[in-house]
């Protein structure tokens, strides 16, 4: 959403680009190092550390500083008001029970996304990927099914922007790094309308995603499965086992959204 400058308070901008400089790269920040990773100066990231430790947002021993509980409030009030994850979740479940697989609800956020709905375990690895499948994790967007099946719902000149300097992170050997090939990748989701990455997010880990769209047509979330290769399910068997699953719980929770 744009709005326009006047009503823009800057303090609030600056505050929560603080507040989002904490991830699972860097727990804990220092003024310095929260300085750089926000964008601003020394002396005003250490007035926002200041105020966000005020407010209980963040902890400190004085020095560093870390995100507490509180911060959880936010994912808990989106989780318990928003539609999509009400809705997609008995489904997941419902999948997860049937096959023994994770399945997950997905949102893009940038250069990540974003899961918004998970299913239990019901027999699954509880840890599929290194740090594990939970709500709210972020994981890169280009390297991952949903990822790919997200941006292939955004209008060209969106993904264009999109594309236009991203640096691709190589996270395995296998993961693709060149624009092009990404662009490949996310024109080919579009045309089959779903998506499948083999090992370039975590060596031994398969998934697949499809499109989440509601009545109007509009891709508001991805939905996918997630596999390791412990299991012994190669990228033909979860497109011919699990796939028309996946397809069918689109089309189920459409009318709902």
């Amino acid at each position: 959403m744009t709005i326009a400058a006047a009503d823009l308070i800057a303090g609030m901008a600056k505050g929560m680009a603080v507040l989002e400089s904490f991830d699972t790269e860097r727990q804990r920040l220092n003024a310095t190092q929260a300085a750089e990773r926000s964008g601003l100066t020394r002396a005003a990231a250490r007035r926002h550390l200041l105020t966000l430790a005020h407010l209980g947002y963040l902890e400190s021993d004085g020095s560093a500083f870390w995100l507490s509980p509180k911060v959880l409030r936010f994912s808990g009030s989106y989780l318990a008001s928003a539609r999509l994850p009400r809705v997609v979740q008995p489904t997941l479940n419902r999948l997860a029970a049937e096959t023994k697989s994770s399945f997950s609800a997905v949102v893009l956020d940038g250069s990540e996304v974003v899961i918004v709905a998970r299913s239990g375990n019901y027999g699954a690895p509880a840890r599929t990927t290194a740090y594990g499948l939970h709500l709210g994790a972020r994981l890169p967007a280009h390297a991952t099914s949903t990822g790919r099946m997200l941006l292939a719902g955004l209008q060209p000149a969106a993904l264009q922007d999109w594309l236009k300097g991203r640096h691709l992170a190589r996270l395995t050997p296998l993961t693709t790094v060149e624009v092009a090939g990404l662009r490949q990748a996310v024109a080919e989701a579009r045309r089959q309308d779903w998506c499948l990455a083999s090992e370039e997010h975590e060596l031994g880990v398969v998934a697949i995603a499809v499109p989440l769209r509601d009545l109007q047509g509009r891709m508001v979330a991805a939905l996918n499965v997630v596999v390791s290769s412990a299991r012994q399910i190669d990228a033909a068997a979860l497109q011919r086992d699990l796939l028309p699953l996946l397809l069918d719980a689109a089309r189920e929770v459409r009318g709902m959204l």
